[in-house]
């Protein structure tokens, strides 16, 4: 990748340090230790607070920064509090209308680098090609049309929206010199959608980053309780009505559970569950993700189990790099089953079941060791099957073949 121009398109990326943004932001960082030129073009950090950060609220409109040896192309989008169906709608245009015009100031490039969602980030990116006569790689973190029908943002008079929508979905991603995305089974969809070539690229961890060996208690995380910790995005493919009625079964005076986050949920569920041993905080700094995830004595994860491979949650690899057991409720047929059955990682379950959690619970409140084993091979598993430097050195690779 030595001296090429990259252009990187992308709506998340640093300072955001969660999710989308942080693997953006890593991928990027990964083609400049190759060699290449990087225009980023990107929005003002938003996630997963739904708000833009103090720090760049009273930024202008377009921004220009220096990042990491990046050059970054910034466009203030609206930001809804509450993202409803309509408001989502206008966030993707703003955004889409803002880096339109901030690709303009890009002059050259050699291969232009789209992450989805949003889906206007690859027309975005394949009219950039186009002008520059580059190539093309979209990377597809979530199935955004797939997942808004399968968490019901469908409903209504919208079916005829999707319509449309899958269907210049299938137009932008036919352009594309290269598709990939996360997961198998998300290959195996996007093979439905595209008959360009793709190619896996799985979500990584870095274990010196979540690591058990050098981490230490977080003060979120003192209970003398069994600590149950869920950390990340609260929105519409988590199952919340089952973790509330789990919640209200779990015996109060054993255990603690913590919920570390925001999202388009987060203020709902603070209001609705009411519970002395449930607490809520706020998104934690980077730094201090290991001390958090390390601190928990079990994880869990309770997604809508209509929602099928539209994404494969990062989130579950830090839970496994934390040598902790998860709990993980899901669609029978996802590849997080797979995962998480491969790594003994914990109880993957199908049926919203409350009295199989809390009896799974149970067990592992009784017995440290059976913790410990379970803990141990889930981290081993992801060290081995997720480890960021090979993954990224072989995207790189990859690319360097277009």
């Amino acid at each position: 990748m030595q001296g090429k121009h990259i252009t990187f398109i992308g709506l998340n990326y640093a300072p955001e340090d969660t999710a989308i943004g942080l693997y953006s932001t890593q991928m990027v960082e990964a083609l400049i230790d190759a060699g290449a030129q990087v225009n980023v073009v990107t929005a003002f950090p938003y996630y997963p607070q739904w708000k833009i950060v103090a720090a760049y609220a009273n930024k202008p409109n377009y921004l220009k920064e220096d990042h990491n040896g990046a050059k970054l192309y910034r466009y203030k989008q609206y930001v809804p509090q509450q993202p409803t169906f309509l408001k989502r709608i206008i966030h993707i245009l703003s955004f889409t209308k803002g880096s339109f015009f901030n690709l303009r100031k890009i002059k050259h490039t050699d291969l232009v680098i789209s992450i989805i969602p949003f889906t206007s980030s690859a027309w975005l990116g394949n009219y950039h090609a186009k002008r520059h006569n580059a190539k093309t790689w979209i990377h597809i973190q979530d199935f955004e049309f797939d997942a808004a029908l399968q968490s019901g943002l469908s409903s209504g008079g919208k079916k005829f929206i999707f319509k449309f929508l899958f269907s210049l979905e299938k137009r932008i991603l036919g352009k594309a010199n290269t598709v990939s995305t996360i997961s198998h089974n998300m290959i195996t969809k996007l093979q439905s959608k595209t008959a360009q070539p793709t190619y896996y690229l799985p979500n990584w961890i870095d274990e010196n980053q979540v690591n058990p060996e050098t981490s230490t208690q977080h003060k979120y995380l003192k209970s003398d309780k069994f600590k149950i910790l869920y950390s990340g995005n609260v929105g519409d493919k988590q199952d919340w009505e089952y973790f509330s009625a789990f919640a209200k079964a779990l015996p109060q005076q054993s255990y603690e559970i913590i919920i570390v986050g925001a999202g388009a949920k987060y203020q709902k569920l603070k209001e609705t569950v009411n519970q002395e041993n449930i607490h809520f905080y706020d998104p934690v700094p980077f730094e201090e993700l290991s001390d958090l995830l390390c601190s928990a004595d079990a994880h869990f994860l309770f997604q809508k189990t209509e929602v099928l491979d539209t994404v494969m949650p990062s989130k579950l690899l830090g839970m496994m790099a934390s040598e902790k057991p998860s709990l993980v409720l899901g669609n029978e047929a996802s590849e997080v089953k797979t995962v998480m059955n491969n790594a003994n990682a914990g109880l993957y379950f199908s049926e919203p079941d409350v009295q199989l959690a809390i009896q799974q619970l149970k067990t592992w409140r009784a017995n440290q060791d059976l913790r410990k084993k379970i803990g141990t091979d889930a981290r081993n598993y992801v060290v081995k099957h997720f480890s960021r430097k090979e993954i990224l050195n072989n995207w790189i690779h990859e690319l360097s073949q277009l």
